[in-house]
């Protein structure tokens, strides 16, 4: 199911924009002409209960083992290229939505993304993006919070 499907069955608001092609978070942030602060990062983990989704903000980097603390794990790993093709069929490679639910995962989110009334993300291209309350993002996706960025 494609994310705008998903909100709209949600009943999320949200804006949609088209852009240039970007292929980091802080590039999203770049052409979308806000704080990388405001752009919500998926990055994708496997443990051994499976996957799941990690949302930080676009200029932060992951801990895994602060990940690993949070999922109860001993250890993760990030998924690999082709496990991300399996995962996200209908999504350009590296422009995943960062919506573990969505996709069947757990999403956990670190608590910096709760300084922001409103999140930028990809929708599952390079050339789009939406904005929308962080609240209902929240909400739809029911994350776990945790400190996942480095410290």
């Amino acid at each position: 199911m494609k994310l705008e499907t998903f909100l709209q069955q949600e009943g999320i608001d949200y804006e949609k924009d088209t852009h240039p092609s970007t292929y980091t978070a802080q590039g999203l942030a770049h052409v979308e002409h806000v704080s990388g602060y405001m752009v919500a990062k998926p990055v994708i983990v496997k443990g051994r209960s499976g996957f799941a989704m990690c949302v930080l903000p676009a200029p932060e980097h992951i801990d895994l083992r602060r990940v690993a603390d949070a999922l109860g794990e001993t250890d993760v790993c990030l998924a690999t290229e082709s496990e991300m093709a399996e995962l996200f069929p209908d999504c350009e490679l590296g422009a995943e939505p960062p919506v573990g639910r969505l996709f069947g995962m757990t999403t956990v989110m670190d608590p910096q993304l709760l300084d922001d009334s409103f999140l930028v993300m990809q929708t599952g291209s390079h050339t789009e993006a939406i904005t929308l309350r962080r609240e209902d993002w929240e909400r739809v996706c029911d994350p776990r919070i945790a400190p996942i960025a480095l410290g």
